[in-house]
């Protein structure tokens, strides 16, 4: 018998939908924030990774299809990719890509430098995104908001590229095990169960000592 689905089983729509949204509307990608913030919340507030398991589109799009549509070779992902070193160097690798995003919003903020409609792949590849975008929407002053949505969009389109090509080459949610967003969350909630532990602990403790 089947499982009965859920509202939140249908999220892999949303990836989809982001990313068309965001090919003719550059503006759009900032909607991608909401895959950057949400899984904090979860971590912080819950101390879980429930937006891992159950609410991440990306993930149930990778899912859809490499089980569904079985365009997944479904082999054993590769060590180096589950490794302590490698998700933790990723990771290091992300902030400092988005931190240089966020370096170049602040130019174009500052006017020191102008504003560059394209989307990077890989973040080594250019390809001109003029039509996603009218200079037109924003005041001068306001340009960095397109280019913050240049960057955001690169930065989720490249991900997700990564995301299919280990799909298709191991299994389908190869991506999650070195995600950078799951590698913090990951690394949130042990701190709050190790805050939590010590927390009994010393809460037992001074109970010994009361008696």
């Amino acid at each position: 018998m089947k499982k009965a689905k859920k509202w939140y089983d249908y999220l892999w729509i949303w990836s989809i939908l982001y990313f068309s949204l965001g090919f003719f509307n550059i503006l759009f990608a900032w909607l991608g924030l909401i895959d950057f913030i949400l899984p904090l919340i979860f971590a912080i507030a819950g101390g879980n990774k429930n937006f891992c398991n159950s609410f991440c589109g990306r993930g149930q799009l990778f899912n859809l299809l490499g089980s569904s549509l079985k365009l997944s070779r479904n082999n054993t992902t590769p060590r180096v990719l589950t490794s302590k070193y490698f998700r933790y160097g990723f990771l290091i690798f992300f902030l400092t890509m988005f931190g240089n995003m966020l370096f170049q919003t602040y130019l174009v903020a500052s006017s020191a430098s102008n504003l560059r409609q394209i989307v990077k792949l890989f973040w080594t590849f250019k390809i001109p995104w003029e039509w996603a975008y009218n200079p037109a929407f924003l005041a001068d002053g306001l340009q960095w908001i397109a280019q913050f949505s240049y960057g955001l969009y690169s930065l989720m389109l490249t991900s997700t590229l990564i995301g299919l090509i280990v799909m298709a080459l191991y299994k389908p949610r190869s991506w999650c095990t070195f995600c950078p967003m799951g590698c913090m969350t990951q690394g949130i909630c042990k701190v709050k169960y190790r805050k939590a532990a010590v927390f009994v602990t010393k809460s037992h403790t001074n109970k010994d000592f009361s008696v």
